[in-house]
């Protein structure tokens, strides 16, 4: 083990703890041998989010402990859709796309984690799940479900009023089997997940211990939240992607980069892996100093998802444009079609084509509030064209509000 500190101790340092089955047994089996343990995916996006990224670095601190980590694609489950936190019900998805997304999650979990001389495995659900027969499933494993106490659960109890599928109920049956097959199948003692799982990980924690007669583990964490409450991994634009195609480096940096002052020292401590007293001091920064911890916290975390160059690039792209005001190729860049300059496009309907505006309305407020700028001078007319002649050396520089910034090329 790289590490002296037990990984539970680590966990709850780093503030990712929520709570465990039997955590002193969990520890002192911690310390005795090498566990391997398990994650789910569902592959519900062709990307795995920022909302998964705490997810990963569980997995990468255990990995460095020395453990085995699991990361298994809901090839199978996602056909189904887990009702957890839903007030509807999952869109079912063709099996060939969900297919498609669990490979885009492999590639990106080797980005993260050591596959190399058995040090993690990857398994997909479908594997086992697609070609299960009903009646032999449901005398296995069926018999050991208590509908009454399911139907307690709150991941249940919410949809009860507006309808509850079958099909949605068997969720926690198949998420269980996993454990069951995992166990078996790599000798995997324990699951882990965010805290809203618990319900559902506790099933296949009781299904392994009665049919296997063995001793095996719970675990949560605790979910990315900000100091507001709200969970963390929406923009303006939508979902924080983990894939470059989907959220440029820069994108992410500058999320990273405007979170709240009150969320720099826990963010530091659970998506970097900064020493602990680095993260407490620099969260502790006040006034414009905090803007620099802000922005280590922004590197690191672009640094762990891009690598080095790419968090390089997005850092020396923030600094051009606050310190000085110079145009980068690190922005967030869309081709344009030259015809669309050459005849002239609206202000607004460039603000919304580029997505920095949800609809004309919204680009009209924000003119009228002094939010635009077209390279680094101020929009005052919502009657504007654009047109060739405002780009300055092929490019234009669209500001919206003090931090977002888009460059605009033409093909």
């Amino acid at each position: 083990m790289d590490n002296k500190m037990n990984i539970i101790d680590e966990l709850k340092e780093r503030g990712y703890f929520e709570q465990a089955t039997f955590e002193d047994e969990l520890r002192e089996l911690f310390e005795k041998e090498r566990v391997t343990f398990y994650i789910g995916f569902d592959a519900t996006a062709d990307s795995l989010t920022i909302g998964h990224f705490i997810q990963i670095m569980v997995m990468m601190r255990m990995q460095r402990h020395g453990h085995r980590p699991i990361a298994l694609l809901g090839g199978g489950t996602t056909m189904i859709g887990d009702p957890s936190g839903r007030t509807d019900m999952r869109s079912m998805m063709t099996k060939e796309t969900i297919d498609h997304n669990a490979e885009c999650f492999f590639n990106q979990f080797k980005r993260f984690l050591d596959f190399s001389d058995d040090k993690a495995i990857i398994d997909n659900n479908a594997n086992w799940l697609l070609d299960l027969k009903f009646l032999p499933f449901m005398r296995e494993i069926g018999t050991h479900f208590n509908v009454n106490s399911m139907l307690a659960l709150d991941s249940y109890k919410n949809r009860l009023k507006d309808g509850l599928t079958f099909f949605e109920f068997s969720y926690m049956l198949m998420q269980s089997y996993d454990f069951l097959v995992l166990y078996r199948k790599y000798g995997c003692k324990l699951q882990m997940g965010g805290s809203d799982q618990w319900s559902n990980i506790l099933g296949g924690y009781d299904l392994v211990r009665k049919l296997e007669n063995d001793k095996v583990y719970a675990m949560t964490f605790k979910l990315l939240t900000t100091a507001d409450g709200k969970k963390m991994g929406k923009s303006q634009k939508g979902a924080i992607w983990l894939d470059e195609n989907k959220t440029p480096p820069y994108d992410l940096f500058q999320y990273i980069r405007n979170v709240d002052d009150r969320d720099v020292e826990k963010f530091l401590l659970i998506l970097t892996f900064l020493p602990t007293e680095e993260c407490k001091r620099l969260g502790r920064l006040e006034g414009e100093k905090i803007n620099h911890a802000k922005e280590i916290l922004a590197y690191e975390v672009t640094k762990i998802i891009h690598g080095e160059e790419k968090a390089g690039e997005a850092l020396k792209a923030s600094k051009s444009l606050f310190e000085s005001g110079k145009s980068s190729e690190s922005l967030p860049t869309s081709e344009l079609d030259s015809a669309i300059f050459e005849s002239g496009i609206g202000i607004l309907d460039l603000l919304t084509k580029l997505e920095l505006t949800k609809s004309n309305g919204e680009a009209r407020r924000l003119i009228s509030q002094g939010g635009v700028s077209l390279n680094g001078e101020k929009v005052n007319d919502i009657s504007l064209i654009v047109g060739s002649d405002d780009f300055k050396d092929d490019e234009l520089i669209v500001k919206k509000g003090k931090k977002v910034f888009h460059r605009v090329i033409v093909k």
